[in-house]
């Protein structure tokens, strides 16, 4: 099933690239940790950051997941459309905030996060596509997550026109 492909792809990942636009029309990509619950994606950002102006103006964002291959043939990644939107349930902050803290081990040292100056993000996949190119030079998936559940768009193979020496 296609839904725990990507779970499965969030889940041993910590890093992602999330795109916001700025009030210019502009696209702004930044990089920020993440921890996910199953499609949610938690993230934490400053409350005077131009990344949370941005979400706060529209709650719409670009996400890219990835990581570094030695053989075109073994890309694996994940883009996703998501709707952001701030954590304010005292329960649900914290229950972020220790899937955060699991997820980046490295920032136990730190106190979890004063909600007047970072604000706990939640984003919620409305399309994912599943890129694999260890099945086909090229492949995705989509994935739709909606009221409805969870659908599957059939695969499709990008052909980039390039063929192995």
């Amino acid at each position: 099933m296609m839904e725990n492909k990507a779970i499965d792809f969030l889940s041993r990942r910590r890093i992602m690239s999330i795109a916001t636009l700025r009030p210019d029309g502009w696209p702004q990509n930044t990089m920020v940790g993440y921890a996910n619950d199953e499609l949610l994606i938690y993230f934490l950002i400053s409350r005077h950051s131009q990344k949370l102006a941005n979400i706060l103006q529209d709650d719409r964002v670009s996400i890219a997941i990835g990581e570094a291959f030695s053989d075109p043939h073994e890309v694996t990644g994940l883009s996703l459309a998501a709707h952001v939107s701030e954590v304010t349930d005292r329960a649900q902050r914290e229950h972020a905030s220790e899937l955060l803290w699991a997820r980046h081990p490295e920032f136990k040292s730190f106190q979890k996060p004063d909600q007047t100056k970072a604000a706990v993000m939640r984003a919620h996949p409305e399309v994912i596509t599943i890129i694999d190119y260890t099945e086909e030079f090229g492949h995705a998936d989509t994935v739709k997550v909606g009221p409805g559940g969870v659908t599957m768009e059939a695969a499709r193979p990008d052909d980039w026109g390039l063929n192995p020496r």
